[in-house]
């Protein structure tokens, strides 16, 4: 193979230089024969003897009897080239060792399981733009400045030398997240030596607290570690791997409501953001924040064997909120309660029902038994659900409540019936199997699957499971004592002896058919006068749910505990197991097993350490070239797929630009002015004075504080008052203490009175 050489190619800006790459790596590998040890970093004469055996390695070799024992790989060697490589042979890089082990690990991996494609035999990862100018324009080289010290960061230096070692002790960064991509950030910062001198810090805030089902990827954590705060265990086990390590841990949500703990002082320290996030919300925000401060961000995501990783740097690319996926499409409610017709449909409708039955239903029997009053306030807000609130804190709380185990398998055995047989006999009693729509089509066809009602079958595994899994909870809701092992026997022996009630359908029940109708409705109409009617009835209404429900004093020594769904629960799990395969039977759909149920219900992203370790090693490659402040088409966007394997890089997109007059504007630019006292006459002038633009609205947030079009008194009272008083004062804008700036966004026009798309402006407090 090494005559004619297939690669699987990492980067298809860089095919030509594979087999310069492979003839570098035999060069250096002779090298190693013939002196025994790597080329030295920054030794010149050493790198130009690896020059001069990739020659040798690029002619033909033929014996006497004609076997080609060589051939040419390419037409000429790239000499530069061969000496770069030379320069870092003893060099070692954590990012690249993440990189190239991942691909390695998921080899080794589709060797033994036989799953996804191997790599076609040859595979280069080419990084050479994370290298800094190792020769000057003379051809030498700084020796001293990649000399090996004895240090932990030897294999670095040989790479990158002890200048950019120094600018990685002293950086200051916020890692947001301690997930997956989150522990794995805090290892290579470790090793690579991120925040370790005296001026450095990482920042790390995750809310999450570790679960079972996060120990098969995010390797920091161990099973001791259940329950406890991500970030406090991930930045405590990267300090033992390094402890200069500087490190502050939060469990605070980044968001606008914990921006007096990441404020305007904290982010002006910053020298960039990293995100290791699971979800789109929480990215946009950390997006907005990076473009207000002007701040880098590291951007990256894992799907299964799926990575891919943007870097967004400040006044010249686009951000991660210019372009993004469309919103997950969420399933219609009428789907869910009527028409599934597909295993995610009942497993969402069975992880609803666990909500409802056993977390929410409680909750509201717990307020009205410790604060009545609360409780029929709350139901003031929900006049469409009131009803239905008050007859399951009546079941919760009445007579009927379960005092043994026994009798919460009677509940769960008549919760089966009617989940699985009142509801859908009603069901084909508003919409027969023969019911036609207005136009003449059958009404069940398409993806309206005919339901069938399912009698309870003792012999049937699943209908049995579902009594025990429910009864399991609902002691569990009445802090009744559940066997340690629940005998199915003794369950059947209860469930044998009830008599159920005959199903009778209810007249005028009206069910939804489309997503309109389920989230259709109207309040009260009316005027003005009907108010103390309204009122009046509201009261009537309350003193009748009152009426309903057991006096509050009665059941106040009732203990009833609401359930936290938990995906790593079994118990929790084995219900929604149990309630959505009788919903798919039902419905005639085909049943999922526990640990897919467990996938959607738990809505776990498929995550591999393969892939996880593989974008964090590109995360970390990007940040060695902010560091040294690369030009733009140094810097690499990824899009990998190690079960291809694919590997696609791009350079990032550069923020759109629009002009005005001298200006150049993007979505980075903003107009800074100093404000501590500026009025609003003032801030006008500024604009008319300084950039020829008449101003015509200014806004803060979502509040207007001045339009060319309001009343003159109006406007002549707030031209004299200052910027901070209008927003405060008149707009009622909350400032925070530390908050040192104010953002105001201004519809403009030029002289000859065109309107000018203008940035936003940055108002300075203090």
């Amino acid at each position: 193979p090494l005559l004619a050489p297939p690669f699987t190619t990492s980067d298809f800006a860089k095919m030509d230089r594979e087999r310069q790459a492979l003839l570098g790596f035999q060069a250096i590998d002779s090298f190693h024969v013939q002196t025994g040890g790597f080329p030295r970093p920054g030794v010149r004469v050493d790198a130009d003897t690896v020059a001069d055996l990739a020659k040798q390695f690029n002619s033909e070799v033929v014996t006497e009897d004609g076997v080609v024992l060589n051939t040419p790989l390419v037409d000429e060697v790239d000499v530069k080239l061969m000496r770069t490589m030379a320069y870092g042979a003893q060099g070692q890089l954590a990012p690249m060792a993440s990189v190239v082990g991942s691909v390695v690990a998921q080899e080794a991996l589709k060797g033994i399981s036989g799953k996804f494609t191997p790599v076609n035999q040859f595979l280069v990862f080419d990084a050479e733009e994370v290298l800094p100018k190792i020769e000057n324009e003379a051809g030498e080289v700084d020796e001293e400045e990649f000399a090996m010290q004895s240090t932990r960061y030897d294999g670095q230096v040989a790479c990158l030398g002890k200048t950019m070692q120094e600018q990685l002790g002293k950086l200051s960064y916020f890692l947001v997240g301690a997930g997956a991509i989150g522990c794995e950030m805090l290892k290579n910062w470790a090793m690579m030596g991120v925040a370790c001198g005296e001026s450095g810090a990482v920042h790390c805030t995750d809310m999450d607290v570790i679960e079972k089902s996060n120990l098969n990827r995010q390797f920091l954590f161990r099973p001791a570690d259940i329950q406890q705060l991500k970030a406090t265990v991930a930045c405590e086990r990267a300090k033992e791997m390094n402890p200069a390590l500087k490190i502050n841990t939060y469990s605070t949500k980044v968001g606008p409501d914990t921006e007096d703990t990441f404020g305007d002082e904290f982010f002006e320290s910053l020298d960039g953001v990293c995100n290791a996030l699971d979800n789109v919300q929480a990215r946009m925000y950390m997006d907005q924040r990076c473009v207000y401060f002007r701040k880098p961000l590291l951007e990256s995501g894992t799907l299964g064997t799926k990575g891919n990783v943007q870097v967004v740097i400040p006044d010249v690319t686009e951000s991660y909120g210019s372009s993004r996926d469309p919103p997950e499409k969420a399933i219609p409610i009428c789907t869910l309660k009527n028409f599934p017709n597909a295993i995610e449909h009942t497993i969402q409708w069975a992880r609803d029902d666990f909500e409802g039955t056993f977390k929410q239903s409680v909750e509201d029997a717990a307020t009205y038994k410790d604060n009545a009053q609360k409780f029929l306030e709350g139901l003031r807000q929900q006049p469409t659900t009131a009803m239905a609130t008050v007859e399951s804190v009546k079941q919760l709380l009445g007579n009927d409540r379960p005092q043994t185990f026994q009798d919460c398998v009677k509940w769960a055995r008549l919760r089966f019936q009617e989940l699985f047989y009142n509801q859908i006999r009603q069901l084909l009693f508003n919409f027969p199997l023969d019911m036609t729509t207005s136009q003449g089509q059958p009404f069940w066809s398409g993806a309206k699957r005919p339901p069938t009602a399912l009698e309870f079958d003792r012999n049937d595994q699943s209908h049995v499971d579902f009594v025990v899994a429910a009864a399991r909870l609902r002691a569990i809701n009445f802090e009744i004592a559940v066997p340690r092992k629940i005998e199915e026997s003794a369950v059947l022996d209860v469930v044998s002896k009830m008599k159920i009630p005959e199903f009778a359908p209810k007249q005028g029940v009206k069910i939804a058919t489309t997503e309109a109708e389920e989230t259709g409705g109207g309040g009260r109409g009316g005027g003005g006068g009907e108010e103390d009617d309204d009122e009046a009835d509201d009261n009537r209404q309350m003193s009748g749910f009152a009426k309903m429900l057991p006096p509050a004093a009665s059941v106040s020594g009732v203990s009833v505990v609401p359930i936290e769904f938990d995906k790593d629960a079994d118990a929790h799990i084995d219900y929604v197991t149990a309630c959505s395969n009788l919903r798919a039977s039902n419905y005639n759909i085909a049943h999922a097993d526990k640990h897919n149920t467990k996938l959607i219900a738990g809505k776990i992203i498929p995550a591999i350490a393969t892939s996880t370790s593989l974008v964090t090693g590109l995360v970390c490659l990007e940040l060695y070239k902010l560091v040294q402040k690369k030009p733009l088409e140094s810097f690499k966007n990824g899009f990998v797929n190690l079960a291809l394997p694919f590997f696609g890089f791009s350079e990032p997109l550069k923020a759109p630009e629009r002009t005005y007059k001298d200006q150049v504007w993007n979505l980075w630019s903003r107009f800074d002015i100093d404000g501590k006292t500026m009025t609003l006459a003032q801030f006008l002038e500024h604009f008319k004075s300084e950039y020829k633009l008449e101003v015509s609205m200014v806004s803060c947030g979502v509040a207007m504080i001045y339009s060319m079009f309001s009343p003159k008194s109006k406007a002549a009272d707030r031209l004299a008052m200052t910027m901070a008083d209008i927003v405060t004062k008149v707009a009622k804008v909350p400032v925070g203490e530390k908050q040192k700036y104010l953002m105001f966004e201004i519809c403009c026009s030029d002289e000859d009175g065109e309107e000018v798309e203008a940035p936003s402006v940055r108002l300075a407090l203090k």
